[in-house]
């Protein structure tokens, strides 16, 4: 009895004190593992990844998807309008983009008088062999309070306008401030609609700048962006400033 009693608590001894391999070393990704596991908000930060990652993934196929769809191309009627600031310029910009890609291109300013202003400025100077530009107007018609002068100009600004549209080199062409002269008669819209419709170039771009945008327009128009006047500095006294407005 006492024997037996003696080998078991040999054997017990012998569990108890047999050593164990020790761990391998932590590593840097192993340690960081176990801190993220062990922290519930990087837990929620990573499905919150996987999610968006999923989100973005449908997203995109839904993109393609609808992208595969548009093949054609073709010469766009764009217009400008609205009281806020940002019609010209954002015009002026899709012509620097012409510029840039060697694409001739032509600018015809239909109100604007011989101020000196920084696009003009620059593309005479540097960019006369890419964007024909043709200053028209003798400036706002509150300046000319000539009526009748401002019909001749603006009707030789559309001969203008309809030469440089007609040459099919001209991949764009800017009518700048075109809608004033059309909102007080100055063209007549059914000749520029009629026109637009059935001799531009199939591949030619025209850009029609100038709030109160006849609705003619609007309706033959393939791109219409109506500018919102949120704020202005000129309700606060600040005039118009270089760099900003020309």
């Amino acid at each position: 009895m006492h024997t037996r009693f003696y080998h078991i608590l040999r054997a017990m001894a012998k569990c108890a004190y047999r050593p164990v391999s020790p761990l391998p070393p932590a590593t840097e990704k192993s340690t960081l593992t176990l801190q993220n596991a062990s922290t519930p908000g990087n837990a929620t930060m990573s499905e919150d990844t996987e999610r968006h990652a999923m989100k973005m993934q449908k997203k995109k196929a839904a993109r393609d998807k609808i992208m595969a769809t548009k093949t054609d191309e073709q010469g766009l009627i764009i217009v400008h309008t609205g009281k806020g600031k940002g019609k010209s310029s954002a015009a002026f910009g899709m012509i620097f983009r012409c510029i840039a890609h060697d694409m001739k291109c032509a600018v015809v300013q239909f109100i604007k008088g011989g101020m000196s202003t920084g696009e003009r400025d620059l593309i005479m100077r540097n960019f006369s062999d890419k964007c024909a530009f043709h200053t028209m107007g003798e400036g706002f018609t509150w300046e000319t309070q000539d009526r009748e002068r401002d019909i001749q100009m603006a009707q030789a600004a559309w001969e203008k306008a309809k030469e440089l549209i007609r040459d099919p080199a001209n991949k764009m062409v800017l009518l700048d401030e075109i809608n004033i002269a059309l909102r007080y008669d100055y063209i007549d819209i059914n000749d520029v609609v009629s026109f637009l419709a059935e001799e531009k170039p199939h591949m030619t771009h025209v850009v029609l700048t100038g709030r109160n945008a006849k609705e003619e327009l609007i309706e033959i128009a393939d791109l219409v962006t109506e500018m919102e006047l949120v704020k202005h500095p000129f309700r606060s006294g600040i005039k118009a400033q270089i760099g900003v407005e020309f």
